[in-house]
């Protein structure tokens, strides 16, 4: 057997460089890393040795590299993702919110953080954390949680079998969700003769598992039976590569379509059978054919509360689920009839059993009257007032082509991009809110423009999670990765002080004129994101940020937009309640009437059927 001798560090960046996916490209588009005492001997030589075969991309923060990584997966379609690198101790535990992130939308990544000394011989060491009761134990097992697959390397060997089980588990359709492999900083140093045939490229194609016959049958008759059916595209439509697939049934069977946040662009706006966004931020004409629905077809989506309306949207006494999910775990929720496969290979089986059968047809109009909602909420103001959210995409929306890829997060813009923005293409919209990370925006902006580097990439971003999170918009310029960036100061967390108020409390340390201060808030984003080398402008009226977002398209690097928004009005078309538990005892009217109010939304809660 011919071996090679390297260092442990040395054999994990060769095998991650001839990982391939089906397409015959990388599978990683490189490796993020911001180095310190845990990391930067041993990995960081090997990532100097590899070179351009897996590329080096230095962040400013270890959260926002390992979001943009993350986005770059997502935008990817999963058929690509990046590793993260950090130091142990705070430069790890910066990435568990990412980590968390990724879990909770099955998106892959490879987090590789320094560890301990495996030989404990110099320990403690600078940053570790030690458990009194457990001498196995470091900061690095705060990803255990959040992790898909995890594993410690305390022995360069070890490499021969963890490395395979990572790419089983980023790889895999089912199980897809982060990695993290801890890794000892004396180890990555340590060498080992490495048989060659441990670095032969490799291959992952995408699975594509076919449902159980008997699953396949129970969906047909339940489709059958149906008098009013409607399909929930949720984001694995996207990994299946299944929109065209959607699109096809839905319109050879007259199934009116919904769309998630992760499922959204699925069908293009404009499709007559796409209802447009369902649950809490939800289209009129989508929640009013969900609640009567009688069959719920559930297209690789979790069915979070967002898309339910808390498990209260679907009023239907005889309503059924039929959750078509490559996870068990998820087609299988809520006592659902459970087709558990890939989702454009169960549609072209569900499409094929059905033959010429055709579904109630919706009425035209309820989408026409969405889109006349949608149209007024979004046009230009007149008047003097600050603008609200919904009238600043539209004039992002008017100032962009159909190729453009729209991004954004948490705060109130998902809730009202997801009702307003019309996605023309497949992942033209890309929206984080499995896990609604503030400071995502940016970030995740500039993964999604290393993914797609000839589409123009737009980020919309309030000003609290603009303060969470902005240094990667340096990275952006620094490497070359344009993205438009409009931020709507609305002086403070606006989504939550609706939330407050909506809930019977009163404005109350969210928006920052009304917080704890001695000094007033006056923050220059303008001058802020210029001194990160972006070009950056602040503009007093939708007129200017349509002027403005076509000299951004213009533009030689990443370009800031910052607009003054109105913190308090919000889309009141579409929508649908969310559980939001609210005090049963206050000294406060405001909120003993919100909370009798709530107890009666309550009632129409149906979680267990």
């Amino acid at each position: 057997m011919k071996t090679l001798r390297l260092t442990a560090a040395q054999a994990m960046m060769r095998y991650l460089s001839v990982q391939n996916n089906a397409d015959g490209v990388p599978f990683f588009g490189g490796c993020w890393a911001i180095f310190g005492h845990g990391n930067v001997a041993g990995i960081g030589e090997a990532l100097h040795g590899i070179g351009d075969a897996l590329p080096t991309w230095r962040g400013h923060n270890e959260q926002g590299m390992a979001l943009a990584a993350i986005a770059y997966a997502k935008a990817s379609n999963r058929k690509r993702t990046m590793a993260v690198t950090t130091s142990i101790g705070p430069g790890a535990t910066n990435m568990v919110t990412a980590a968390a992130l990724a879990h909770v939308n099955r998106l892959p990544v490879l987090f590789v953080p320094g560890d301990v000394f495996a030989n404990r011989a110099p320990d403690p060491v600078l940053q570790q954390v030690e458990d009194f009761g457990d001498g196995t134990i470091s900061a690095n097992d705060c990803f255990k949680p959040v992790s898909r697959y995890f594993d410690r390397i305390t022995r360069p060997e070890q490499l021969l079998t963890a490395l395979p089980r990572a790419m089983a588990t980023l790889t895999d359709p089912a199980d897809c969700g982060p990695v993290t492999l801890a890794f000892c900083q004396d180890v990555q140093t340590e060498a080992y003769d490495w048989p060659e045939s441990f670095f032969t490229p490799k291959t992952w194609k995408q699975r594509r598992p076919r449902a159980d016959a008997d699953q396949v049958a129970d969906a047909v008759a339940a489709i059958r039976a149906a008098k009013q059916p409607i399909i929930i595209a949720g984001g694995g439509v996207h990994y299946a590569g299944a929109c065209d697939t959607l699109r096809e049934f839905a319109h050879r069977h007259q199934i009116p379509v919904g769309e998630t946040q992760a499922g959204k662009s699925a069908l293009p706006w404009d499709d007559e059978l796409n209802l447009g966004s369902i649950g809490v931020t939800g289209s009129s004409s989508a929640n009013a054919i969900a609640e009567h629905a009688d069959l719920i077809i559930a297209v690789g989506t979790r069915l979070q509360d967002f898309t339910t309306g808390s498990w209260s949207l679907f009023k239907n006494p005889d309503r059924r689920i039929l959750s078509i999910n490559v996870a068990a775990y998820d087609s299988s929720k809520h006592n659902a009839i459970a087709v558990t496969g890939d989702a454009r290979v169960v549609l072209e089986d569900l499409g094929a059993d059905l033959g010429i059968h055709i579904a109630r047809r919706p009425d035209a109009k309820l989408k026409s009257a969405w889109m006349a909602a949608v149209d007024e909420a979004t046009a230009i103001p007149t008047g003097n007032q600050l603008p609200t959210d919904a009238q600043v995409i539209g004039a992002v929306q008017r100032s962009v082509d159909d190729n453009a890829i729209l991004v954004c997060a948490a705060g109130g813009l998902p809730g009202e991009l997801h009702k307003l923005w019309k996605a023309a293409k497949p992942n033209g919209y890309h929206v984080e809110y499995g896990f609604s990370c503030m400071g995502y925006e940016i970030a995740g902006g500039l993964g999604v423009k290393m993914a797609c580097p000839d589409r123009d990439v737009v980020v919309m971003v309030g000003d609290g999670s603009y303060m969470m999170m902005n240094s990667e918009l340096a990275t952006s310029v620094m490497l070359g990765h344009k993205i438009i960036t409009v931020i709507l100061d609305n002086r403070g967390y606006g989504c939550i002080n609706r939330l407050q108020m909506a809930t019977g409390g009163e404005s109350f340390n969210n928006l920052l004129d009304t917080a704890r201060h001695v000094v007033p808030s006056a923050i220059d984003f303008t001058a802020h994101a210029a001194s990160m080398g972006a070009i950056a402008e602040k503009v007093s009226s939708i007129a200017e940020l349509e002027a403005a977002m076509d000299q951004a398209r213009k533009a030689d690097r990443s370009y800031a937009i910052v607009i003054d928004t109105d913190p308090l009005p919000t889309t009141q078309a579409g929508g649908h309640w969310w559980d939001v538990a609210i005090p049963e005892v206050s000294v406060r009217p405001s909120v003993n009437a919100a909370r009798q109010n709530y107890e009666t939304a309550l009632k129409n809660q149906r979680p267990g059927d």
